[in-house]
């Protein structure tokens, strides 16, 4: 009796670990009998993958933080070296993740092992030149982002465009009248929301901007609600400690209902990442900001190589969006470009046009199980 086709994941942050889930589960309805382990979190295992090393001890960010986890790194490293030896699989999958499944990549390549990547690290941005070392190892690549393919294809990797996950998890299940009855929101209101990101740096760095903003705002405009989601990683802590405690704007903090809440909101000012994308699928006009040390900055405009900083203007490949950046994350200049995109003005209307077009090159949903087709061709290709 022949034995089920074994496949390692590695995920090693949090979204990661999300859309290796929805990958698993998307591979799991082709393939029933596969057996899958790896390293990720919580939602890889409960997709059933076998995890041989838990993600949570290697979600680390920056040079600092890199070097107090080396002993786990090299740990996790070992662990799956020595099973890619010993049960050798069919096919390895790596998620974003470059620094540490790249040199994956480099064993299973020895091993024979063929190597499918998902979700690719921003090569496009900066350090290009790791493109190379992945034309070389990586067997199929799957991207997500509409550029991304004519990038790849470019410089020889054989690589498929899915489409964004995110156009299947971004749901509602609310309407917005209803939202707004549940948190006793008055019918006249003109909602505004304060995403300030997920990080606690980021709180520390954003929220005194966003509030001092909407406190402007609040002079101009008496019918406003001001709604901020609290992500799971941020405590209320963190919130006051970034400003909400002393702020003179009343706002309404929500620990649930995220996408609920941002769909029920007319504008947002939003620091810049994922959170761009989601917005931009559920049609909500927005300011992006975002503020980061000085040297990091001057060392990111050295090494960064793209025009804009939101992942929205990037897929729409023109300002789409307005970027307030670094000198330009004020308050005074996001009061005023939220005031350009206010109900009834003009330039809303082109955002709302351009958003739309956005949402339209980010594929019609079913990402997952184009990438889990993909992933599977590439595994039987191989034996």
């Amino acid at each position: 009796m022949s034995q089920p086709p074994r496949i390692m994941i590695v995920s090693g942050e949090a979204s990661g670990d999300l859309h290796g889930a929805r990958l698993v589960e998307a591979i799991k309805q082709l393939q029933p009998d596969v057996y899958v382990c790896g390293m990720g979190g919580v939602e890889l295992r409960r997709q059933g993958v076998d995890i041989l090393y838990d993600a949570a001890k290697m979600a680390v960010v920056g040079i600092v933080e890199v070097i107090t986890h080396l002993k786990d790194i090299r740990k996790a490293q070992n662990v799956l070296f020595n099973d890619l030896v010993k049960n050798r699989p069919q096919l390895l999958i790596l998620i974003d993740y470059p620094d540490f499944n790249l040199l994956l990549a480099k064993k299973a390549k020895k091993l024979g092992i063929p190597i499918f990547y998902y979700i690719s690290p921003q090569v496009w941005a900066w350090r290009s030149g790791r493109v190379n070392t992945i034309k070389r190892l990586v067997d199929k690549m799957a991207v997500i982002l509409p550029f991304e393919k004519q990038f790849y294809k470019n410089r020889g990797v054989d690589v498929d465009y899915v489409g964004h996950p995110l156009m299947d998890s971004v749901r509602t299940s609310l309407s917005r009248q209803e939202f707004w009855q549940k948190h006793f929101i008055k019918k006249d209101s003109v909602v505004v929301g304060i995403l300030p990101g997920s990080r606690k740096k980021e709180i520390r760095s954003m929220l005194p901007l966003f509030l001092k903003a909407a406190a402007m705002i609040k002079k101009k405009h008496s019918h406003i609600t001001f709604l901020l989601p609290q992500a799971s990683s941020i405590k209320q802590e963190d919130l006051d400690s970034g400003g909400l405690a002393d702020s003179t704007v009343a706002v309404k903090v929500i620990t649930e209902d995220r996408y609920n809440l941002m769909a029920a909101c007319d504008l947002v000012m939003a620091a810049s990442g994922t959170v761009t994308l989601e917005l931009a699928i559920l049609n909500i006009p927005m300011v992006v900001s975002y503020r980061m040390s000085s040297l990091t900055y001057l060392l990111g405009r050295r090494l960064i190589k793209v025009d804009y900083a939101s992942l929205v203007n990037l897929v729409a490949g023109k300002e789409v969006v307005p970027e307030l950046l670094q000198e330009n994350a004020t308050p005074e200049k996001i009061a005023g470009a939220m005031e350009k995109i206010w109900p009834g003005q003009q330039e809303r209307e082109t955002m709302l046009a351009g958003i739309s077009s956005v949402r339209e090159r980010l594929g019609h949903g079913g990402a997952s199980k184009k990438a889990a087709q993909v992933a599977l061709e590439a595994m039987r290709l191989s034996g």
